[in-house]
């Protein structure tokens, strides 16, 4: 039997005889072509009564390589993403309100490749929730008032049991209807208020998540925020404080909240108003006031105190932001208010300088008592109208009542006269030898600056490249030859390079003075160390030079920390780091005994530790400098840890790592040492399954100095399970 169509079997005589027939008439063999075709695509009836095919015209089916390497569709088959349909996409047609108050939505829904997809999962994969706010804004106040709310009671077992509160929250009860694959609509269950405002702005606010963790293990998200005026009338007063692709985005990777499915900043204002509080603890959970005081974390003058700042979320589950630590200084204000790229910047971005309140700055200096004026300069103040008059935006001084001037952060400041340095000559560079290094440190403005008269002048000699294994700081100030002339500073170390040192060695510095700055109100001085970015200069003790591998981006690391400088503010950069975070370093010299065995430091183990934070299964603490311990286990990262790119440059995290990057004694972990890729993945994976699996993995045959890895066997680029592959999102 030949198969004919849906259901319909004929034999091969009649085969044979429709093929004489089309012989015949070539006409009807094309009619019949166009009927076959006809029955194979489904056709849909629009509610306006035309006809349209299910199947929108579009681009030419997409593929995996059209989705980067760090997402899962990457590794899908080509059948699997058209299968898949990846991708969620909302368009709003329109919104209206007829007289019976009830707004009503027009939305289409697109995969990524902007084709259908239905919101049932039936037709196409992955069913559809959608979740519709709708708010109107208040330019005076530069604050939404959300229709939409909800009545909330505490439980018997809250802080405040029986206590209830309104807020705003999605709309609730509302009605939709699929008009055809890709088109719904939506009518609130919300009546507006009779008289609204019909000239004012309105947004509607819309949050969907597109589930498909069972075939792809991911869920695709959309926001939307439409704005518009009832009366048809063009927008011209909106929302604009904060974009957050240049502000929020740079350390929250992605920005998500109330399980992933909120994540622009524009929706979360349509909700988090004045209007909104958390009913269990009292707090505010107004923007301006939520935000602030989660960023300031552990640095809250009440949390200082002694006071957790707490939200308790509906099902009573307990979010204590009080040892939250911002990765950089919390009087970056401009990072956040006006972004990190200038064409991005909000059109609002100046409500920080030029519109100060005591709901937003109350909100970190939360020990003011604006009623009795306590810890308030200016004394009591009852309504905002008199902030301004002493917090002007700026001023022509620094560190005075000015917003800018309030918020100055020392090292930023103008009056500095800034610090540079170069390393531009190097001699006696062999084995067995004592190295002379010249460098040129300067001011901003090109004079010279005598390198034995800065408050530290510590020249660094390290190596092998590969991996570091020796280094050697010497203070410069008293041996130091400083050249008026060439404007130069001449040292020799009084240490040798080994004699059997190989390869290439670095030459860097610490490089500092102490500034004094004047402050604008009169206080007392400000002091800081004034430090030069650490130069870098390699040089072959035997052979090429051979630069150290480059693996992370120093300004990668600041889209998120703003300005890295640790050990007192006189270590930038990268490549000086990794001298002293070396394979065989450990906080040894500064551990007490009872404290067990030392903790490596090396960097590809610590600063994954680090980062990873609250997530980790084994205790991570350092001893710095003066026996301080240092627990990183509560540090959670913003971001999402997959990412690899986000710290590293491109093949940063790919295997195989050359074994040349030295084995890390991890003497505090399940075994030790671990190879270069053990040290590195078992920095973030620290359980004990993990390290089994590492430790099976790696062969220590005779005679070689460095275990040898399977690592990249499974795990290196192209493999089965390659790093890209299982950390892609």
């Amino acid at each position: 039997m030949a198969a004919f169509g849906p259901g319909t079997y004929r034999s091969a005589s009649d085969s044979q005889e429709d093929e004489v027939i089309e012989r015949k008439n070539p006409v009807s063999r094309l009619l019949m072509m166009w009927v076959v075709l006809a029955l194979m695509v489904p056709v849909l009836v629009t509610a306006q009564g035309r006809r349209r095919s299910a199947v929108a015209p579009g681009p030419a089916q997409p593929t995996a390589k059209s989705f980067a390497a760090d997402l899962k569709e990457a590794y899908l088959s080509d059948d699997g993403i058209a299968y898949v349909r990846p991708g969620l996409k909302i368009k709003v047609n329109s919104i209206t309100i007829g007289s019976d108050r009830k707004p009503v939505v027009d939305l289409s829904l697109t995969d990524d490749f902007d084709q259908p997809i239905d919101r049932l999962g039936k037709t196409t994969p992955g069913a559809i929730s959608l979740s519709f706010i709708l708010a109107w804004y208040n330019p005076a106040t530069r604050q939404y008032v959300s229709y939409t709310t909800r009545s909330v009671t505490t439980p018997a077992n809250s802080p405040r049991p029986g206590v209830t509160a309104i807020q705003a929250a999605a709309d609730s009860g509302g009605t939709l209807t699929d008009l055809e694959t890709g088109h719904v609509k939506y009518t609130f269950a919300k009546i507006l208020p009779a008289g609204f405002d019909t000239a004012r702005t309105h947004t509607l606010g819309i949050y969907s998540t597109r589930n498909l963790t069972d075939i792809v293990g991911k869920n695709y998200y959309a926001n939307v925020e439409h704005d518009f005026r009832p009366d048809g009338a063009a927008v011209t007063e909106k929302w604009d404080k904060m974009r957050d692709a240049s502000t929020c985005l740079n350390c929250h990777d992605p920005l998500s909240a109330h399980g992933g499915s909120r994540r622009d900043v524009k929706l979360c204002a349509l909700c988090h108003t004045p209007q909104t509080i958390d009913p269990d603890t009292g707090h505010a959970m107004d923007m301006k006031v939520m935000a602030h005081k989660i960023h300031m974390g552990e640095h809250l003058p009440s949390v200082v105190a002694g006071t957790p700042y707490v939200i308790i979320g509906n099902s009573q589950s307990v979010h204590d932001y009080s040892h939250v630590l911002y990765p950089q200084d919390v009087r970056n204000c401009a990072n956040c208010h006006e972004g990190t790229v200038a064409a991005q910047k909000p059109a609002q971005s100046d409500v920080w300088l030029t519109k100060p309140s005591r709901e937003a700055c109350g909100s970190c200096h939360d020990d003011i008592n604006w009623a009795t004026g306590a810890h308030h300069p200016a004394g009591a103040q009852l309504d905002d109208n008199a902030c301004a008059s002493c917090h002007h935006p700026e001023s022509e001084v620094e560190f005075d009542a000015s917003i800018k001037g309030a918020h100055m952060i020392a090292e930023k400041s103008a009056q500095l006269k800034g610090l540079k340095a170069t390393i531009v000559a190097t001699s006696d560079v062999a084995p067995g030898k004592k190295p002379t290094v010249v460098f040129r440190i300067t001011n901003n403005d090109g004079t010279a600056v005598d390198g034995t008269k800065l408050t530290a002048f510590a020249p660094i000699l390290a190596g092998p490249t590969s991996s570091y294994t020796k280094y050697f700081r010497e203070s410069a100030l008293t041996k130091g030859v400083f050249d008026a002339a060439a404007g130069t500073t001449t040292y020799t170390f009084t240490a040798a390079i080994p004699a059997d040192a190989t390869g290439t060695w670095s030459f860097s510095g610490d490089i500092y003075r102490n500034a004094t700055l004047k402050r604008g109100d009169g206080g007392a001085d400000v002091t800081l160390r004034e430090a030069a970015m650490n130069p870098i200069r390699y040089v072959a003790v035997t052979g090429t030079v051979t630069p150290r591998r480059t693996s992370v981006a120093l300004a990668q690391c600041n889209t998120c920390h703003d300005r890295l400088a640790l050990h007192g503010g006189q270590r930038m950069a990268i490549e000086e780091c990794v001298i002293c975070h070396n394979p065989v370093e450990s906080d040894v010299s500064r551990r007490p005994a009872s404290a067990g065995a030392p903790e490596s430091v090396s960097f590809q183990r610590m600063i994954h530790r680090i980062h990873t934070g609250e997530e980790l299964t084994q205790d991570f603490t350092i001893f710095g400098f003066g026996g301080t311990p240092i627990n990183f286990n509560e540090v959670v990262f913003p971001g999402d840890r997959r990412n690899c790119n986000k710290c590293h440059v491109s093949g940063g995290s790919s295997l195989p790592l050359t074994n040349a990057a030295g084995s890390v004694m991890t003497l505090r972990d399940y075994f030790t040492p671990h190879g270069p890729g053990t040290a590195a993945c078992l920095g973030c994976h620290d359980g004990q399954d993990a390290a089994a699996h590492a430790f099976l993995n790696t062969a220590n045959f005779p005679g070689a100095k460095e275990p040898s890895e399977a690592c990249a066997t499974c795990h290196g680029t192209g493999k089965d399970w390659a790093v890209e592959k299982v950390h892609a999102r």
